[in-house]
């Protein structure tokens, strides 16, 4: 076991875990401050951090080289999930404005989604960009149950689904339905799967799913499948998840982060002071995991790599 915090040790499960965290790592605090921090985003270009702190309606910025963090974007309109596109542009989820919008290179707000047949989306989650520039996210409710995490309202579309947008028609389709709140998700290494979490015992603990399914993706790469329960989550929920360049799922996980095999095997946990929401990987050699606790941000090295350009 291992840290420099109260709280955070390292649990194997299985052989395969060793040396996927050095023995010499440390998990670092590198800020705290927030409400809930959510979606972390890494530019590599200039060795930045970025993240949102949904009800504070701030988006925050780490700076790698310096240490320092400071406001990058405030009012946010509570923005959860965030990524970069294969230009290095921001996506971000917004739960107040019921969007999902890019950031251009010159600071300039784009909207790439707000509507479905005609009606607002309920409040965008997380989000990630495939290889062919096509963007796809989920859609629960989080964001209009309360004035917490956005602004209350109704649902419009009274369902929460999962959406691709085409990057060439800018057309939004529905890629799954049959979620209860579709939250995390990740393309698998070679794009043919996309895994997404369902966390509907957030509302419904008895009954409700707490899990990871993974789905098939069309030979066209633009629809989904069939799919399968990855994991069921042992620790609370299972919100935001990356890939490592193994395969390997790394998945907040109630108070910490779960690591799984490709084949669906728990095989270690990584244990924090806090709920855990999301992490990505980043650093010259994107080999150092930024996770987002509920109310501070941490890193620790390891010995693995991020999937993914960039990390998404």
């Amino acid at each position: 076991m291992f840290g420099v915090l109260d709280g955070t040790s390292v649990s194997v499960f299985d052989p395969r875990f060793h040396r996927i965290i050095p023995g010499s790592a440390r998990i670092e605090r590198l800020w705290t401050g927030a409400r809930w921090s959510e979606g972390p985003a890494w530019f590599p270009a200039h060795q930045t951090l970025v993240w949102s702190d949904i009800p504070n309606d701030r988006m925050l910025r780490y700076d790698a080289l310096t240490g320092q963090v400071g406001i990058f974007r405030q009012p946010a309109r509570n923005s959860n999930g965030n990524t970069i596109d294969r230009e290095g542009r921001l996506v971000t989820c917004e739960h107040g404005g019921r969007q999902v919008t890019r950031t251009e290179h010159d600071g300039a707000i784009t909207v790439l989604a707000s509507h479905y047949q005609g009606k607002r989306l309920n409040s965008p989650n997380d989000v990630v960009v495939k290889s062919d520039g096509s963007i796809w996210f989920t859609d629960p409710d989080y964001g209009i149950l309360s004035d917490y995490e956005g602004d209350k309202a109704p649902s419009e579309i009274g369902r929460c689904l999962v959406y691709r947008l085409d990057p060439h028609s800018g057309a939004l389709s529905v890629v799954a339905d049959d979620f209860v709140k579709p939250n995390g998700l990740a393309f698998s290494c070679d794009e043919s799967i996309l895994y997404i979490a369902d966390t509907g015992a957030s509302h419904d603990p008895e009954n409700g799913p707490r899990h990871i399914r993974a789905c098939r993706v069309s030979a066209d790469g633009t629809r989904l499948g069939a799919s399968s329960v990855f994991a069921t989550c042992k620790t609370g929920l299972f919100d935001g998840f990356r890939l490592d360049e193994t395969g390997r799922i790394w998945t907040s996980a109630g108070t910490g982060i779960d690591i799984y095999h490709g084949d669906g095997t728990l095989i270690g946990r990584v244990e924090l002071p806090e709920p855990v929401a999301n992490l990505c990987w980043g650093g010259p050699k994107r080999n150092r995991l930024f996770i987002c606790g509920t109310t501070s941000l941490y890193a620790v090295m390891t010995h693995t790599n991020g999937a993914g350009w960039p990390a998404a």
